[in-house]
């Protein structure tokens, strides 16, 4: 069995790690440049670098649009690449 204390040092630590994955989601960090929209119909659509309408892309928390890091990070967390 562990001592409590190293229970809770494990849990914090897991936090911690949980709390920069959604840090990193919230605001543009260095590398993180996948802009994730949300349409007005609903549709997660995330737009790439040189992709048609990455530049006029802005992203809102406000309703729910996020930043990646990865494409592969979007998809699993439910988006798809834009067609253009």
């Amino acid at each position: 069995m562990k001592p409590l204390g190293a229970t809770l040092r494990t849990v914090i630590g897991a936090s911690v790690v949980v709390v920069l994955a959604v840090a990193c989601t919230q605001k543009q960090t260095a590398g993180c440049v996948i802009k994730g929209n949300i349409s007005d119909g609903g549709e997660r659509i995330c737009h790439l670098p040189g992709q048609r309408y990455y530049d006029k892309t802005v992203i809102s928390r406000r309703k729910g649009e996020r930043w990646f890091c990865t494409e592969q990070e979007a998809v699993r967390a439910g988006w798809r690449k834009a067609k253009v």
